[in-house]
């Protein structure tokens, strides 16, 4: 069971994803505006549902307000289809995005992949050239230094590193991360690596090397 806050201001759609989550005996708190959260309890939630575009105040923006605060995944639901809004939303710390409209199935699905994600330890360090995981605290350090990744970010990291010199397509990526591929959205995969590189790319260091036609590796 886990602890699931969606926020989004159409009924309809809520209390359906609200009947589905809890019929999988997760626990559900529901909000139509981001300014009814109670942002200091936030840490009680395994994972949070945004809606985008909100009145008042939007996803993006109550996102990048808490993302340094909590260490829980976010999914963001957005009618936004431009690929800018959606780097920009997993750039400001969102794991994972949906479109409306979308299928009950596929959110469900990708909610209990990142739930399962988010259970997985591994008490142990790697060291890969000058790059370090703590594969326990699940973060990632260059030359000494702590680079913060989102959990998405550092898992595509972590797992191009275990299988260094392996080429995986976006569509690999993804089913390895997210434990499934049918009914996700590999596009994530580029825009999360895109972001992974302009955060190594600040200390000069590019580990992830695209290989045209097929997808990446880790140098």
């Amino acid at each position: 069971m886990a602890n699931i806050l969606i926020a989004d201001d159409e009924k309809g759609i809520v209390e359906i994803i609200k009947k589905v989550l809890e019929k999988d005996n997760h626990k559900v708190d529901c909000f139509d505006s981001y300014q009814k959260i109670n942002k200091a309890g936030l840490n009680n939630y395994d994972l949070l549902i945004l809606d985008v575009m909100m009145p008042g105040k939007d996803g993006f923006t109550f996102c990048s307000e808490i993302r340094n605060s909590i260490n829980c995944p976010i999914i963001f639901l957005t009618a936004k289809t431009n690929e800018n809004d959606i780097v920009y939303g997993l750039a400001l710390g969102g794991d994972d995005y949906i479109t409306k409209p979308f299928r009950i199935s596929e959110l469900r699905a990708r909610i209990n992949a990142h739930l399962r994600r988010d259970k997985r330890e591994n008490h142990s360090v790697m060291k890969t050239g000058n790059v370090i995981f703590d594969l326990s605290a699940k973060t990632l350090s260059l030359n000494n230094s702590e680079i913060y990744f989102t959990k998405s970010e550092y898992m595509i990291c972590e797992f191009l590193a275990k299988n260094r010199g392996h080429v995986f397509s976006r569509e690999q990526i993804y089913e390895n991360i997210f434990g499934f591929d049918a009914l996700g959205d590999s596009s994530t995969v580029a825009v999360h690596i895109k972001n992974i590189r302009a955060k190594f790319s600040e200390q000069n260091y590019n580990p992830i090397e695209t290989v045209w036609g097929i997808g990446y590796k880790w140098l």
